[in-house]
Formats: structure tokens, sequence, C-alpha cells
């Protein structure tokens, strides 16, 4: 039995397990809520499978819908290359790279992208259009097409598993550090740049990413490995906030190196006895790296990445520009 799919129904399937609902998906392409029921039907007897199923007032992929949904992202993504090799092929083409991006590599990297595009070939660079987001929201807006590429991160503690249809390159990785006032260090007899167990800061107040990011779940889990609960006295979505806490002596904060500031006089800067550690990778989607100005700027993340001076010494905090 041979199958011949019409590629905008196949589109239509991947987009319903995006946003979750017919009329979701109808708003998000323009469509009337029967037309795309209609079209999901007729794939389905195409399939001659059932691909959806009722769950409530929802639907819901069968198994059946799922393996197509993960053929669809490949076919898809086959089509962007193609798309792309043909725009190469045209001269004088300036792409558009939305890049979404967690807010400290934005800081830490995208400066460094912006000058490699623009330093030899600015009229050919393409137009980088950034919206700052935290992990998931960012993988959604990828697979959403809100976004072709996405600056993501994982704790060593917390993996994240790649989504379907996504290729990942990793970047770096970002060594987590414990942040404490040099009194605080001093009274717990820690030399700056020792080691530190976190059971030892395990009676202090500590200052807490906002429990709607995943660096919250990363300190609850690394104080959790220590044996503690930690006793929140701030919590802030930002971790220059945070660090300009640590240098006023209000607490303790695990600080992944790349969100430190420029400057860190006026606190002591530890990496923890038991390492943890935030890789650092960009996603697009599967076959749009050859596309041409999606291939410049994932270059350029490569070299900034490379090149990137994470600062480590000891000092009094300045604060600099927010996020995590």
């Amino acid at each position: 039995m041979s199958f011949l799919f019409d590629v905008r129904r196949l589109r239509l399937l991947r987009d319903l397990s995006l946003y979750g609902t017919v009329t979701a998906t109808a708003e998000a392409l323009h469509l009337s809520g029967p037309a795309v029921s209609q079209q999901l039907a007729t794939l389905e007897k195409e399939a001659g499978l059932p691909l959806l199923e009722k769950q409530g007032r929802t639907l819901r992929l069968t198994a059946a819908g799922r393996l197509l949904v993960e053929h669809a992202e490949v076919i898809l993504g086959g089509l962007s290359a193609a798309e792309a090799d043909l725009r190469a092929l045209r001269a004088g083409h300036r792409g558009v790279v939305r890049v979404a991006v967690f807010p400290s590599a934005a800081r830490a990297l995208l400066p460094r992208v912006w000058r490699t595009l623009t330093g030899d070939h600015e009229a050919a660079s393409p137009e980088l259009r950034i919206a700052e987001h935290e992990p998931g929201p960012a993988v959604d807006a990828l697979r959403r097409r809100e976004a072709d590429l996405a600056v993501v991160h994982a704790y060593s503690l917390l993996p994240r598993v790649l989504p379907p249809g996504c290729e990942q390159h990793r970047l770096l990785d970002d060594p987590v550090l414990l942040a404490l006032h040099p009194e605080t260090a001093a009274r717990l007899r820690l030399e700056p740049g020792r080691k530190a167990d976190l059971a030892r800061v395990a009676d202090e107040n500590w200052l807490l990413p906002g429990p709607e990011t995943s660096c919250h779940e990363l300190t609850q889990r690394a104080c959790g490995a220590a044996g503690f609960v930690p006793r929140a006295t701030a919590l802030a979505s930002d971790f220059s906030v945070l660090t300009a806490l640590v240098g006023a002596a209000a607490g303790v904060a695990l600080v992944p190196r790349m969100a430190l500031p420029a400057d860190t006089t006026g606190i002591s800067l530890h990496p923890l006895a038991r390492p943890v550690t935030r890789t650092v990778s960009v996603l697009n989607r599967t076959g749009d790296a050859r596309q041409p100005h999606l291939a410049l700027v994932l270059d350029a993340l490569r070299l900034a990445a490379s090149e990137a001076d994470m600062p480590e010494s000891s000092g009094r905090v300045r604060i600099a520009g927010g996020g995590l």
C-alpha cells in the first residue's frame, strides 16, 4: 500500500500538535475551524488510520498521529532546506533571523554575534530580530515558527529533552557558582575561589530566582541534594538583582558564571564541591541550518561562545544588565 500525503495537511497536523485545539490552530493560520477539521479528516482517510481522538471537549493525537507528526517534522524541514538552497541562488538576498534567547546569553553572546556579522560583510549580513525568552517559551516559539533559532540552557541536575523536529548545537558549558558576601565567606572560613559544600550554607538566608524559571528549580534541587531546603528571603527573576543583594549581605545565591555582572567586586565566588553545569545550546528546526543566513548566525554564535570571557573575580557588585 502506498501513501501520497498533501504537505499542507501534514503541516496542519503538525500545527495542531503545537496549538492543541482546532480553534487555536485555525486562528494561528487564519483559517476557519471547519476548514481545518475537513483537511484533517481527509488526511485521516489518506493515512487509513485514526490520527485524532476525542478527550473531553478537545482532541489529542493517537499513536499514529504522533508518528505522522514526527515524520512531518522531517519532511517540512527538508522543504525548508530546499527553499533555502533556492534563495541562496538569488544574489543580494539579505535574510531575517529571529532569535529567541534567554537574557544572560543575549547579554554575553549577541553583541559578539553582531560584531562578527557586520565586521566584514555588513551588506550581506542577516537582520537580527531578538526576543528574550526562558528556554521553554523559546522552544515553543521555535516550533511555532515564531523564531528561527532558540538559544536555551539545561542544567546537569535538570536535563531537557530535545524537542521533535529540532536540531541541537552545543555552545558552551557554564558552571554554577556559590555567591557570598566576603564577610559571610570569612565567617564560614571559605577562602576566595575555594570549593564550597552547600551544606555549609544551609542556615544562611537564600536569594532565589523567580519560581517561574528553571533556575529556581535548579537551586531547590542542588540544596535538596545537600540535605536542606533553602530559606528564601528574596525572589527575583534577574541575576543582577540577586548578585547586588549578595553584595549587600542580604544572603547567598547560586549564579551561573555567564549571568554574573561585569564587576563582581564585593562578592566571594566559589565553585561547588558537587559541580553543577548549565549547558547552553542553540536549536533550529530540522534542515533549517542549511539556510545561508541561519548558517551565518549559527557560526557567529559558536565563535561568540568560544570567545566569551566570563568574569570570575571577587569584588564589589555593580548592577549590570539583568536577566537569567
